[in-house]
């Protein structure tokens, strides 16, 4: 089997990473995988240093319409028998392209839950297989249009040999210039609006009323960035609040936090919160997209409604005061990681999708 993956992203964010768990596992695969990617990308630069195939091609956006029929050769080229398109923005519809150009069967996987408008949908029409990465996905793009047929669910994954419990309280505290004593919360999310920043700074005020010794690291950037320092400023949350950018060694940072939220309007699935789970950390997050699909109610974490600003006070003021249960949440979210999210579980399931769909063609 020779596979093609696209991906189109320039940087090493959730999804990007899970081409590289993906790739390193069907090495080991009879045939021949090779990932096609921005030139001088992070994913690039991370594929190479583990020896994985790589070719680099320039590319001017995500409108660059000269992908196509550049694909198209590469498939060619490579004796493909199919091309994966691991990125949207673009790349769903030239890769779709590429695969009828090159007369192989292309497959698309969708990470994220944003509403599809019905002309919108119809770039599905040139793929033989959807992969969605939650049911929640799958809902969305039944919404509008994509038979049942044309969709499989392979949920992403998690390495739970790197993102496990470990005990380093006290350099996390140092690290960031927090008391020993400190309860310290996270969140994991790229500063855009989708994500629910707003959310958790409209709840910070009341936890530290309730519980002042609380401390709330925010990891991640984006173009929110400014309004939010500027938020935290006009909020007088500099005390308890910091911004502190992207981190590349969160399987360090996670399971040094008490407690990880995720108060989204909109997810796919939510690479963050696997990773806090491997690691035994408990999760309040909203009720959206692929989110219930990683936090059980009751379970491993809490759930909120979007935007529900006093559902995420309780919820988080329900774990500070009890600390016993959060640790029984944080045991629980591993085992769910471990059993239900796995590489292994995810290599198989696109394999799977990889030979139904050539069988078929």
């Amino acid at each position: 089997m020779r596979v093609l993956h696209v991906e189109t992203g320039r940087h090493l964010y959730g999804g990007a990473l899970q081409v590289l768990f993906l790739l390193r596992g069907l090495q080991n695969e009879p045939g021949r995988h090779i990932l096609v990617c921005p030139q001088g990308s992070a994913i690039a630069q991370a594929a190479k240093q583990e020896d994985l195939p790589v070719h680099e091609v320039p590319l001017r956006g995500e409108l660059d319409a000269r992908l196509a029929p550049r694909l198209a050769r590469l498939a060619r080229h490579y004796g493909s028998d199919l091309i994966h398109v691991h990125s949207r923005r673009g790349a769903d519809v030239w890769g779709g392209l590429a695969g009828r150009l090159a007369g192989v069967p292309a497959i698309l996987s969708r990470r994220v839950d944003n509403p599809e408008t019905r002309l919108g949908g119809l770039k599905y029409r040139l793929y033989q297989r959807v992969i969605t990465i939650s049911a929640g996905i799958g809902e969305v793009l039944r919404r509008a249009g994509v038979a049942e047929d044309k969709l499989a669910l392979v949920h992403s994954a998690v390495d739970t040999d790197v993102y496990t419990p470990r005990n380093e309280r006290a350099w996390l505290r140092e690290e960031f210039g927090l008391a020993r004593e400190a309860t310290v919360i996270g969140m994991v999310a790229q500063l855009i609006p989708r994500k629910g920043h707003d959310t958790l700074l409209s709840a910070i005020p009341p936890i530290i009323a309730r519980h002042p010794q609380t401390r709330f690291l925010l990891f991640g950037q984006g173009p929110l960035a400014a309004a939010l320092h500027a938020a935290l400023d006009k909020q007088g949350l500099r005390e308890h609040v910091q911004l502190t950018g992207f981190r590349n060694d969160l399987e360090r940072i996670l399971p040094c936090l008490d407690l990880v939220v995720h108060p989204a309007y909109r997810e796919g699935l939510g690479v963050a919160l696997l990773q806090a789970a491997a690691c035994g950390v408990p999760i309040v997050a909203a009720r959206a997209g692929g989110i219930p699909e990683i936090v059980h109610d009751g379970i491993n974490g809490r759930l909120i409604a979007p935007g529900a600003v006093e559902e995420l006070v309780e919820a988080v003021d329900a774990l500070l005061t009890q600390p016993a249960l959060a640790k029984a949440y944080g045991r629980q979210g591993r085992e769910i990681a471990k059993e239900r999210f796995s590489i292994q579980a995810m290599v198989a399931g696109n394999l799977a999708v990889y030979r139904d769909v050539l069988d078929g063609f």
